[in-house]
């Protein structure tokens, strides 16, 4: 699949989120005596500890405790954090904002790669003019706290609790009020945008929160400004509480854990920055430069395996009939009776049809991706399916999971961060570009027996499921599988034969491939330079999961989903818990200058604009189908992150096939497509 602009990768940026940020101006003597005196205004500001201001709405105990609270700030792992808890008095007064922010605005849903949150009040647009929607009137408590959290006083104390010299902090307002509902999250990212020097976080959730209800800030180490795949501390969601901490390229690492929509209701917070004078040190090593990188180091593509001779295909001579592969006529022979019968070994019979691939062909050309249902033949997909699902509820990935009292999802796996994690299953980050387990034996080869029955049994005890290395472990067994799918089907000559017949693209060179799985509440990847390729490639991948792979029904008059709730085909097509991958065109930077400043003048509420993004494509999971697409130079992908509330884990196999170079990739195709503008498929098992 294409992207508008395909020839500026190199210049291109992902659709990120958008944040206001500062404009830093050289400064000439003028300046510098302004800023001079603004400096001393500032440090000559009344104490915050004799505010009356502070003293009427700051709890005492913060006020009289700022050596105490900076020593634990300093000490606190993986870097400096800090959370002050009950810091607002009277107990009425934040009751009072909450109560003005849920009547007085209204929610804007925001989704993209990175984040799923419901938006609401920016305090910046906050005014004392009775003119405005947003006044000090309407809201009066509002705009007490945005008084108090942006005084002189305030932001003289935030500077002592985090160790910074008077005078840092600027009076720039940063602030918006966030909803996290069932499902909402916020992936791991470091903060870094503009002048940014303290993030902070007010906490409005019930008081009654617990760790069960999710929504906890992760934070994460790193290694040379690179996160690890998973937190090293996590800060509860209290009400009347804020949490803290310095903006940092590369440190400052966090993410918002998704939440789980129990008897608490939603997480509210208002999340804000005080920003600094000038911009942080080491901007290269802030996440969305990281993400805007492209990487020159990646592994060589992987021959193919020649399945007659069980050696690599790239010394395999090529027959006349193979050579004239880009030739519609010549390419009806190209799938010998040997291939056909290999093939059939593993796959559904109907996709090697002459019919049926030509049909898949016309599909492909015109719509630069196919989707293929059922698509391995019903008695592997049956014990594929078997054991992923006897997987699922081994590590409690099931909604039907429930303990002797009847209790449902009984040690939410979202909690557990390795949980699925053994001997061949491992995780993957960095967390800033993705996490999920990726399946690795060694000792599996082409020579093993093309696929072994799964091993039966029950689920096992609670003691049982703490040693997760025997190789009747379901995951095990569910990997060892796919992984022997991988190797004997996906990287075998034959299919790349069958590739070429049913795409035109040409017989695939090499590959790239893996085996993954993403778990619910857990996992996920995020648009970044470094999935750009210098070339053109064609994306395979084969997923699986709880459902029976049908294409999900929708109403002739309104295009809505049918179903209901225990529906599984229509949960995962509606994209509600994730797991769907999504093509996306990176920017190609060739907005004019005047839509380029629009852009950088967007309020902190409207940090992402669904309309940078230009998504081309998104394919929701199904079970046993297999997506075949065409990307190109400037186009990248995501997979959704998988919540809590999917009907199972999201397996795959994926897999990157390099193309052979086309002397006229315009033309490509082009007679062929106008030929076929009118032809209907009859056939239900794929669809673009």
């Amino acid at each position: 699949i294409s992207s508008p602009s395909s020839n500026s990768a190199s210049s291109s940026s992902p659709p990120r989120k958008r944040s206001k940020s500062s404009n830093i101006s050289p400064t000439n003597d003028h300046n510098m005596e302004e800023n001079s005196a603004s400096l001393k205004k500032e440090e000559d500001a009344t104490d915050y500890t004799e505010s009356p201001l502070l003293k009427n709405t700051i709890s005492p105990h913060i006020l009289q405790s700022i050596p105490q609270i900076l020593q634990t700030y300093q000490s606190n792992k993986p870097y400096p954090h800090g959370v002050l808890n009950n810091i607002f008095q009277p107990t009425n007064f934040l009751q009072s904002v909450l109560h003005e922010i849920k009547h007085s605005s209204k929610v804007q849903f925001k989704e993209s790669d990175l984040f799923k949150v419901y938006q609401s009040m920016d305090l910046g647009n906050l005014t004392d003019d009775p003119k405005s929607t947003l006044n000090s009137s309407s809201i009066p408590n509002v705009w007490k706290l945005k008084q108090v959290l942006y005084s002189s006083e305030f932001r003289h104390l935030m500077e002592d609790v985090t160790n910074l010299p008077r005078g840092t902090l600027t009076d720039e307002i940063d602030c918006a009020a966030n909803c996290h509902t069932k499902g909402c999250h916020l992936l791991c990212h470091d903060d870094v945008i503009g002048t940014r020097k303290i993030s902070f976080i007010i906490y409005l959730t019930d008081p009654s929160w617990t760790k069960e209800d999710g929504g906890a800030l992760e934070l994460y180490n790193h290694k040379d400004g690179i996160p690890n795949v998973f937190p090293s501390a996590t800060i509860l969601p209290t009400y009347n509480s804020l949490a803290y901490f310095g903006v940092n390229a590369g440190v400052s690492f966090h993410a918002v854990q998704e939440v789980m929509g129990r008897e608490c209701g939603p997480r509210l917070s208002l999340q804000g920055w005080y920003h600094g004078r000038e911009l942080p040190e080491n901007m290269e090593c802030a996440t969305l430069s990281r993400l805007k990188t492209l990487e020159d180091d990646k592994e060589p593509f992987v021959p193919f395996i020649d399945t007659e001779n069980n050696e690599t295909g790239t010394e395999r001579k090529l027959d006349e009939t193979q050579t004239n592969v880009n030739d519609k006529e010549a390419r009806t022979n190209v799938l010998s009776e040997s291939d056909r019968n290999y093939l059939s070994q593993y796959m559904n019979e109907t996709y090697l049809t002459e019919s049926s691939m030509k049909e898949i062909c016309d599909k492909f050309e015109n719509e630069s991706s196919v989707q293929l249902r059922h698509f391995l033949k019903d008695a592997l997909a049956n014990n594929v399916k078997d054991d992923i699902l006897k997987s699922d509820a081994y590590d409690g990935f099931t909604s039907n999971n429930s303990d002797e009292n009847g209790n449902d999802n009984v040690g939410n796996p979202s909690l557990q961060y390795d949980i699925g994690i053994n001997k061949c299953w491992k995780a993957v980050g960095p967390a800033h570009k993705q996490r999920y387990l990726e399946y690795n034996d060694e000792h599996i080869t082409v020579k093993d027996d093309p696929i072994k029955t799964s091993v039966k049994g029950t689920n096992p005890s609670n003691a049982q499921k703490v040693e997760q290395t025997n190789n009747n472990h379901p995951s095990m067994v569910a990997g060892k599988q796919l992984s022997q799918i991988q190797t004997s089907l996906f990287q075998s000559l034959p299919f790349a034969r069958y590739l070429n017949l049913i795409t035109s693209l040409g017989q695939p060179l090499g590959h790239h491939s893996q085996t993954r799985r993403f778990r619910p509440g857990l996992d996920y990847t995020v648009a970044h330079y470094g999935i750009l390729t210098k070339e053109s490639v064609l994306d395979a991948t084969l997923c699986f999961a709880k459902g029976s792979g049908n294409q999900a029904r929708r109403w002739e008059d309104n295009g809505e989903l049918m179903g209901n709730d225990e529906d599984v085909d229509a949960l995962w097509e509606s994209g509600d818990v994730g797991g769907f991958e999504c093509y996306i065109a990176a920017d190609d930077d060739s907005d004019s200058e005047a839509e380029e400043d629009e852009k950088q003048a967007r309020p902190a509420d409207a940090e992402y604009n669904a309309e940078d993004d230009s998504e081309l494509l998104s394919v929701s999971v199904s079970d046993n189908t297999l997506s075949l697409v065409y990307r190109d130079t400037g186009t990248m992908r995501f997979v959704k992150y998988v919540a809590s509330g999917a009907p199972s884990s999201r397996w795959d196999i994926n897999v990157e096939y390099q193309l052979p170079e086309d002397d006229d990739d315009s033309n490509n195709g082009e007679d062929d497509n106008n030929d076929n503008e009118e032809d209907e498929s009859s056939n239900e098992n794929y669809d673009t």
